[in-house]
C-alpha cells in the first residue's frame, strides 16, 4: 500500500516545479514510510511513496515503460494490491511481455500497455492509481469497484491535481481550502455524501468502480463497473457451498505478502470467518488482534448497534481457532492524546473517538504487522445491520440507515435552517440515489425493496467505514485488507434473494450457513455488535467540555449557525438510537467541524 500525488498542467513546465511536487508527494511520508519517488517531464509531475508489501527490492515507483517514438512512455503510479497479479503475469507472458521484477506493480502497467484503458477490467484488489500516457497525452486516474483505496482530485483551467489524500492537493498552493454553507449536511453527517462528493470546493473523488481521463480537452469521469441484477437459479444448498467456495478463493489470494500478516478478530461473525479461512491458509500460526477499554467491564452500556462486548467472543473464537491472539486494551483518557494525529490522517473531520481508538489500534499492531485481513463489509454485502429488520425503517421514505436518529442538522439556527434547506437535501439526495438501484424486471414488493435497502448501505455507510479504515491504518503504514469487498463475491451475493439472505430468519444468515463448519456456537450465533465504544464517564465529561467550549465561543467557525440551547438540551438528554452510541456521539460533529475548519483554515462560503 502506498500513497501517489501529481500534476497535470498544459500551459507550464512542470519540470521548473519540482519543490511543489515532492512537498505534495512527501505530505503522504505515513502511507509509505519506505521509499520515496518523483517523475517529472514538461507537462507531467508524478509522486510516489511507497509502503512496501510485494517484492520488497522491485516495484519502486513511480514505474516507467519506454515506448519507440514518438509514442513517448507511459508512467504508472500506483496505490493498492492487484491479488491476481500472478495469474495476469502469466497471461501477459503468453502475450509476449517480459518482466523485470516480481511485484503487481510491473504487472499492472504491463496490463495497460497490452489492454489499454480496458486493463482495469482484468484486476481483482484494491487500488488507486494513476497512468500517464505521453504517446496519447492523457492521464487515467482509476479506483476499485468498491472504493476501498482513496483517490482524490481538482481540475482548474488547464490542469489537474491529484493525491491518495487532500493533503497532497493542500500541499500545492493552487488550492485554497473553503467549503460552503450546503455542505453542512455532509460535515455533519458524512454518510449523506454523494460518491465523489466532499466538503471541500472543487475538490472531488474519483468514484468506487469509475476512471477519469484528463487530456487538452479537459477531465471526463467515466463508470468501468457497475453490479447488476440478474435472476439467481442456484438452489440454497448451491448457493451456501458457492459463498464458502468464492470466499476461500478471495482470502487465499489476499494472504500473500512479503511481510507480516495477522486479522483483526473481533470474536463477531464477520471477522471470524476472515480469521478461520486465513488460518486455514496461512503457511504459519496466524496472529490476531482486538480492541477494548479499560474498565469497559463496569462502564459499558447496551444499545442496538453494540449489545454485548466483543471481548470473550473473541478470546474464544481466538481458542477455537488456534490462533496467537492479542487483545489490545486501550485507557479511554489516552484517546483525547492523538486527535491532532487523526486529524492530520483524514484532512477532514475526525468521528472523535472511533478514530482515535482505531488509529491506536492500528498503532499497537504496526509493531508487529505490517499487513491485516478485515472483516469490513459484511453486513452490506450479506445484510447485517439492526435496519434491514425493523420494519418502520425499511419501509420509510428515507434512508434507512438513519434509523431512528435525530437530524444534528435540527440544530441549526432557524434562519441558517431556511437557506441550507436540510430536509429538501436529505430528500434530493435519497431520491438519487435510489434512483440509480440496478433493478430486475418483474420484481417487487419486499424483495425489491430489500435491494433498494442494500443498495443504499452499500453507499454512504460502506464508504464512511473503508474511509475510517484506510485513514487510520496508512496514518501508520499498515495495510488493512478486506476481503468481503471482493466484487466477485458481491456480485454474486448481490442477486440471492433476500428470502435466502435470512433463511433462518436472523441477519447474515447466508454467511452463517457458509461458515457453519468453522466457528464456536457461541460466535456463530452471535448478534451483530458494532466497532466498539467506551462509555467511560471521563471521555463523556471531555467530549461535553469540548462541546462546550465551541458552544461558548463566539469566533468559532460555526458560531451564528447553530441553534445552542438545542444542541445544549439534545446534550443533556438520552434518547435510545439505532445508529448512534448516545446523544454525544450524535452531536461529535460540532466539535470535530469546528477544530477542522481551524486547522485546515477552511473558509466558509455562503
Amino acid at each position: 500500500m502506498c500513497g501517489i500525488a501529481g500534476w497535470i498542467d498544459f500551459s507550464r513546465d512542470l519540470t521548473l516545479e519540482r519543490q511543489t511536487v515532492e512537498a505534495m508527494t512527501g505530505s503522504l511520508y505515513r502511507r509509505g514510510p519506505d521509499s520515496e519517488g518523483v517523475w517529472l517531464a514538461p507537462h507531467v509531475a508524478l509522486g510516489h511513496r511507497r509502503l512496501a508489501i510485494v517484492d520488497l527490492e522491485g516495484g519502486k515507483q513511480p514505474m516507467v515503460a519506454l515506448r519507440r517514438s514518438p509514442e513517448g512512455p507511459v508512467v504508472l503510479t500506483y496505490s493498492g494490491e492487484v491479488y491476481n497479479f500472478r495469474e495476469l503475469r502469466a497471461q501477459l507472458i503468453a502475450r509476449g511481455h517480459h518482466f523485470e521484477t516480481v511485484s503487481d506493480t510491473e504487472v499492472v502497467l504491463h496490463a495497460y500497455l497490452e489492454w489499454g484503458a480496458a486493463f482495469v477490467d482484468h484486476l481483482t484488489g484494491m487500488f488507486a492509481l494513476a497512468i500517464w500516457d505521453a504517446g496519447r497525452e492523457e492521464l487515467l486516474l482509476v479506483r476499485d469497484r468498491l472504493g476501498v483505496k482513496p483517490l482524490y482530485y481538482h481540475v482548474y483551467g488547464g490542469g489537474l491535481l491529484f493525491g491518495s489524500e487532500p493533503k497532497a492537493i493542500l500541499a500545492n498552493p493552487l488550492f485554497t481550502a473553503r467549503t460552503s454553507e450546503d455542505k453542512l449536511p455532509i460535515l455533519f453527517n458524512p454518510r449523506l455524501s454523494m460518491p465523489g462528493e466532499t466538503p471541500f470546493t472543487d475538490l472531488r473523488q474519483v468514484q468506487p468502480g469509475h476512471l477519469v481521463r484528463f487530456a487538452r480537452s479537459g477531465a471526463h469521469e467515466t463508470p468501468y463497473w457497475r453490479l447488476v441484477s440478474r435472476e439467481h437459479h442456484d438452489d440454497a444448498a448451491t448457493t451456501v457451498a458457492r459463498v464458502r467456495e468464492i470466499l476461500e478463493d478471495v482470502v487465499r489470494h489476499q494472504l500473500v505478502a512479503d511481510v507480516e500478516l495477522c486479522c483483526l478478530l473481533s470474536g463477531g461473525l464477520d471477522s471470524s470467518v476472515i480469521t478461520a479461512l486465513a488460518a486455514a491458509h496461512h503457511p504459519r500460526r496466524l496472529r490476531s488482534f482486538s480492541v477494548d477499554f479499560e474498565g469497559a467491564e463496569d462502564d459499558f452500556r447496551a444499545t442496538a448497534l453494540r449489545p454485548e462486548r466483543d471481548t470473550p467472543f473473541a478470546l474464544s473464537a481466538a481458542a477455537h481457532l488456534r490462533v496467537d491472539h492479542t487483545a489490545i486494551t486501550l485507557d479511554p483518557e489516552a484517546l483525547s492524546t492523538v486527535v491532532p494525529e487523526i486529524l492530520l490522517a483524514r484532512d477532514l473531520p475526525s468521528l472523535g473517538q472511533f478514530d482515535s481508538s482505531m488509529y491506536l489500534l492500528f498503532q499497537a499492531i504496526r509493531e508487529r504487522s505490517t499487513v491485516a485481513l478485515s472483516g469490513e463489509a459484511a453486513d452490506e454485502v450479506f445484510g447485517g445491520y439492526p435496519w434491514f429488520f425493523d420494519h418502520a425503517t425499511v419501509w420509510g421514505d428515507t434512508f434507512p440507515w438513519l434509523g431512528n436518529s435525530p437530524r444534528l442538522t435540527d440544530c441549526l439556527a432557524p434562519d441558517a435552517r431556511a437557506r441550507i434547506r436540510p430536509d429538501d437535501d436529505e430528500r434530493d439526495r435519497y431520491a438519487t440515489l435510489r434512483a440509480r438501484v440496478p433493478r430486475l424486471t418483474g420484481e417487487s414488493g419486499r424483495q425489491a425493496r430489500m435491494r433498494e435497502v442494500l443498495y443504499l448501505s452499500l453507499q454512504g455507510p460502506l464508504v464512511y467505514l473503508l474511509d475510517r479504515k484506510d485513514r487510520m491504518s496508512m496514518a501508520v503504514g499498515l495495510e488493512v485488507r478486506v476481503p468481503f469487498c471482493d466484487h466477485k463475491l458481491l456480485e454474486y451475493v448481490w442477486n440471492v434473494p433476500w428470502k435466502m439472505k435470512m433463511a433462518d430468519g436472523r441477519e447474515k444468515s447466508l454467511l452463517r450457513a457458509a461458515a457453519a463448519d468453522l466457528l464456536p456456537g457461541e460466535v456463530l450465533r452471535r448478534r451483530k455488535s458494532a466497532y466498539p465504544a467506551t462509555f467511560s464517564p471521563a471521555h463523556a465529561k471531555s467530549v461535553r467540555a469540548a462541546l462546550d467550549a465551541v458552544l461558548d465561543d463566539r469566533d468559532s467557525p460555526l458560531s451564528g449557525l447553530l441553534d445552542i440551547p438545542k444542541v445544549r438540551e439534545l446534550a443533556a438528554s438520552q434518547g435510545e438510537m439505532m445508529t448512534m452510541a448516545d446523544n454525544l456521539h450524535l452531536l461529535l460533529p460540532l466539535i470535530e467541524v469546528d477544530r477542522w475548519m481551524r486547522s485546515y483554515n477552511v473558509s466558509l462560503t455562503a
